[in-house]
């Protein structure tokens, strides 16, 4: 019998159904918890919610600062992208909200902690790993896998019937989810791949074609990987994301719509916003360009794929995840210089990058004269490359001559 639970709490319609239900199903206590990750709720009225709804208890706590410096920020340092388009808005925020789950579950003494997330998602995978990775003999709860509910629009009934405040509406019953890194959009409209999304549903971003018409440049100083200075004025960690998807949204960008293959096995149609983190993938890789050795930065993108893969099926606290994280960081040590974005109606693109630690060298590069590349060297570096390619040529020579 579970006497009490602590339930990961985003106000919306999902959780504050399940706060109702765990109560009535189980008889049980719920705590809920709510991260501030910055996904632009009012955390007073958040808490006064959960209240109203039936929670005994409310943590809500600033996470911020940690959710960018120790998770967002190590991500990009990898450069990771799922799927070619997606940057890992939800799937980054998971494994945070889900560790401090269970820190609070044993300083409460609960018997269990639940979660929001569908059986037909990956959000599921992401807080339970984490869970059972922390904890290995906590009872979870999923109440969607449970509960006779079978759509989003019995649930919005339910609210309705048990006087729950939510925003869903059966107009407009969207999935959304909201983090300092991203929104993401799913439902709806939506479930058709072939409709484009509604301008109404952005939140962080302008329509590209109502953007200035006048370009912006941002400057973006990097050190060992990490973004530390905007235009160089040196920011937190949350305060530049913020700074940054602030001027990326007026002007348009990083939205990304796509079709992604979920990890228990359907493909599903996901909107993003991700101003701020796409200015800073393109600036990292900009970074990187001058610094890293080429075949070190070869080696470490054939490894990005398989990272992505990692944070977006849930696995951030794995054996396997810490040991690329180690790799990619020694990779990043002197990932040291500063980048100059171009914005302009939705576009994101490199104007100019700078280092200390350049390997750029314009005595070896430049097309005018110069006296440290001798240039009859790539003879004999083209002859002994393609020799394998000549033997062959050869042998279909002879072959053919027989024949």
């Amino acid at each position: 019998m579970i006497k009490k639970v602590v339930l990961a709490y985003s106000g919306g319609l999902d959780t504050s159904v399940i706060l109702k239900w765990l109560k009535e199903t189980h008889g049980c206590e719920v705590v809920a918890f709510c991260a501030d990750l910055g996904q632009g709720e009012k955390m007073k009225a958040l808490k006064a919610k959960a209240l109203q709804v039936g929670a005994s208890k409310v943590y809500v706590e600033d996470l911020r600062e940690t959710f960018v410096r120790d998770y967002v920020f190590p991500m990009l340092r990898a450069n990771a992208v799922y799927e070619g388009g997606y940057l890992l808005g939800t799937s980054i925020a998971r494994p945070l909200i889900a560790k401090r789950q269970i820190e609070i579950a044993e300083r409460e003494g609960t018997d269990a902690v639940a979660h929001g997330a569908t059986g037909k998602g990956n959000d599921q995978v992401r807080f339970e790993a984490t869970y059972l990775a922390l904890n290995p003999s906590v009872k979870i709860i999923a109440p969607w896998r449970e509960w006779e509910f079978r759509s989003r629009r019995e649930l919005i009934e339910y609210a309705q019937r048990h006087d729950i405040p939510v925003t869903a509406t059966k107009a407009k019953p969207y999935s959304t989810d909201q983090n300092l890194f991203h929104v993401s959009y799913e439902g709806g409209i939506l479930e058709d791949p072939w409709e484009e999304a509604p301008e109404e549903i952005f939140q962080m971003t302008v329509s590209p074609e109502k953007a200035p018409a006048k370009p912006a440049f941002v400057e973006i100083d990097y050190e060992e990987g990490n973004p530390v200075a905007v235009n160089g004025k040196r920011l937190s960690p949350a305060a530049l994301l913020a700074h940054l998807n602030a001027l990326g949204g007026a002007h348009g960008v990083g939205r990304v719509d796509l079709v992604e293959n979920r990890y228990v096995g359907m493909k599903s149609r996901g909107v993003y916003e991700t101003p701020g983190g796409t200015i800073l993938h393109v600036a990292h890789r900009a970074v990187e360009s001058l610094t890293l050795d080429r075949e070190v930065l070869h080696l470490r993108d054939t490894l990005v794929p398989r990272y992505a893969e990692m944070v977006y099926y849930g696995y951030w606290h794995t054996p396997e995840r810490e040991m690329l994280q180690a790799a990619v960081d020694e990779a990043q040590k002197d990932v040291t210089g500063t980048a100059r974005v171009k914005l302009y109606k939705g576009s994101c693109c490199t104007a100019g990058r700078r280092s200390a630690r350049s390997l750029y060298r314009v005595d070896m590069a430049t097309f005018e004269e110069d006296d440290v590349y001798r240039q009859r060297d790539a003879e004999g570096f083209i002859r002994l490359n393609a020799l394998r390619l000549a033997i062959r040529a050869s042998r279909k020579q002879a072959v053919k001559r027989k024949g």
